[in-house]
């Protein structure tokens, strides 16, 4: 048992099928066949079941998977740990909420690069629900997500505390039907449960949702006319959609939500990452810990969000 053979292992529990494996590995798909048949052979154990249709797991199959998973988390947390150290930068993987990105992220990401121009730093946006995913198979180092955390693997901290507001096209543009649209992300989104609260607040039900993948695409079509959306009100008050939308505050707890940044519990705290949060601290509200317990908050106002 090898690296090769754990990354083929997990590619075809990931993907379900030989053929996907080897695209996702790079490789031709007899490579992925014979590894995971020599592995079977030492092991003594089938590892999958062959389907009309792909490849299923075996118990020993998903055991090894998640071994094989955590195996490579660890190699890939190691291999920056030591970049980190001998001083040539490392790497960085964050995820980040669109409207954070939009909003709260450009000072604190030209600081940091500024500061340590040899961090090789990628910023991955997202939904919260995608971005957790992500953050529990070690795709990413840290991610800005909306609203409370409760998972065992998981620790968060606030960082940010954003006002939502109910965002309309200015000047009276918006018509009856359309205050009855809600325009927003996917229902993976935090505000897109606040949204829906709102609508159901404000009396405006029956109503319709459109959804959109972008940010700037939702602010657009609402300063348009087409309909209402839930926002933080830092994202309004930017250029360009200063003046061209208009918005009200949501009732009690509604218009409340944190920006938490999130980690694995069994993450490194490399010197590079070390340096983000120092970052993130001084615009943001929170002191980072070394080490952190799981959060185990319910959300505000009941509910259970992400975006």
């Amino acid at each position: 048992m090898d690296l090769a053979g754990l990354r083929v292992v997990k590619a075809v529990a990931d993907t379900g099928s030989v053929s996907r494996a080897a695209e996702t590995l790079h490789c031709v798909q007899s490579n992925v066949t014979a590894r995971v048949k020599r592995l079977e052979e030492d092991l003594g154990v089938d590892l999958f079941r062959r389907m009309s249709r792909g490849m299923v797991p075996t118990p020993a199959g998903r055991v090894l998977a998640d071994y094989a998973d955590r195996v490579l988390r660890l190699v890939a947390q190691a291999r920056d740990a030591v970049t980190d150290a001998a001083g040539r930068g490392g790497r960085l993987t964050i995820g980040t909420m669109e409207s954070t990105a939009a909003v709260r992220l450009p000072p604190i990401l030209a600081r940091f690069h500024a500061d340590h121009p040899d961090v090789e730093l990628t910023v991955a946006p997202g939904p919260t629900e995608t971005l957790l995913t992500d953050l529990l198979a070690g795709r990413l180092d840290g991610a800005f997500v909306g609203g409370a955390v409760d998972h065992p693997d998981l620790s968060g901290i606030p960082v940010f505390d954003e006002e939502l507001v109910l965002v309309e096209a200015a000047g009276g543009a918006t018509g009856d039907g359309a205050r009855r649209t809600l325009l927003g992300f996917a229902r993976t989104c935090a505000y897109r449960g606040r949204a829906e609260a709102a609508m159901r607040e404000a009396g405006r039900v029956p109503f319709r949702v459109m959804e959109f993948g972008a940010l700037d695409a939702i602010l657009g079509c609402v300063g348009a006319g087409m309909g209402v959306t839930v926002m933080p009100r830092s994202v309004v008050e930017r250029e360009p959609w200063r003046g061209r939308l208009s918005w009200s505050a949501l009732p009690g707890s509604l218009g409340r939500m944190p920006t938490l940044f999130v980690r694995r519990t069994d993450s490194v705290e490399t010197a590079s990452l070390r340096a983000f949060l120092a970052a993130v601290s001084r615009d943001g509200e929170a002191e980072f810990p070394a080490t952190q317990a799981p959060t185990e908050r319910t959300g505000l106002n009941g509910l259970k969000t992400a975006c």
